[in-house]
């Protein structure tokens, strides 16, 4: 990798553990072995440098999300939604620094015209996976299960031992489509 990589890599890790506001440019240079000019140089200001790893890392986590979908479209629904909330919650705990810094960034994207558009795109890419390979394209399940994704993810962000499991989220949808 070289600095530019090495800056990036280093911001994220930096963003996990303390989040946007207490991210320092001495954090960065000590975490990533650069010095504070390579920052200057490659990035032009911290803020670029943190706006530019919160993008990487909320694309990451779409991927991620996109990458949780079953790929057998054989099996029932039902088991592949189950199947796609399992793999999603194991995500949270394997890759917990990459979806610390997706949250850090939805925040963050309320005070950055760019990183909320770049976000807004995000989420809207993710919204139309969900509802193509659940609801042959229905745009209402996508919306759906993407907010159920992003309270899913902040509550095991928060309290892993008391946020629903794959089995209540399923049971829970199959209750509330019962209602209509």
């Amino acid at each position: 990798m070289g600095t530019r990589e090495d800056l990036l890599a280093a911001t994220k890790r930096c963003l996990a553990e303390r989040g946007y506001a207490r991210t320092t440019v001495r954090d960065i240079v000590a975490a990533s072995g650069a010095n504070l000019a390579a920052i200057n140089y490659h990035f032009g200001t911290r803020d670029n440098l943190l706006n530019q790893a919160m993008l990487e890392s909320t694309a990451a986590a779409v991927q991620r999300l996109l990458d949780a979908l079953p790929a057998d479209a054989d099996t029932a629904p039902a088991q592949r939604l189950n199947s796609f909330w399992h793999k999603l919650i194991d995500s949270f705990t394997t890759d917990a620094e990459l979806w610390t810094a997706n949250v850090e960034a939805m925040a963050q994207a309320l005070h950055s015209p760019q990183l909320r558009a770049e976000t807004g795109a995000a989420q809207a890419a993710a919204r139309t996976g969900l509802a193509a390979d659940f609801a042959d394209g229905d745009p209402a399940v996508g919306a759906v299960l993407q907010t159920l994704i992003g309270g899913l993810l902040v509550q095991h962000l928060i309290d892993p031992a008391h946020a629903p499991s794959a089995e209540d989220l399923t049971a829970g949808l199959r209750a509330l489509a019962a209602l209509s």
